[in-house]
């Protein structure tokens, strides 16, 4: 008998849960995390200016996830908070 990992599945409560390491949830963590270490995504999201623009400039450059596999348009990412934490809006 093998066992299995069951995958960890998140669920934002609300836009102020900081259930993860401080953060709503892993994804809007690890992407947080991501825009906040690499160069290039930081350089790129001051560029921005927010979070909705970054998306634009990350489409038009083919970057689809984080270096761990999160979507930067995955619905858990909570806008709001990474707006507020990441870009001072």
């Amino acid at each position: 008998m093998t066992a299995t990992a069951t995958p960890k599945i998140t669920h934002q409560i609300d836009a102020f849960d900081k259930g993860y390491n401080g953060w709503t949830n892993y994804e809007t963590w690890n992407v947080a995390l991501y825009l906040q270490n690499d160069e290039s995504l930081y350089n790129a999201a001051f560029e921005a200016g927010n979070y909705e623009n970054l998306l634009e400039l990350l489409y038009d450059c083919g970057v689809k996830e984080t270096p761990d596999g999160v979507n930067f348009w995955d619905t858990k990412v909570n806008v709001v908070e990474l707006n507020s934490e990441v870009f001072d809006i």
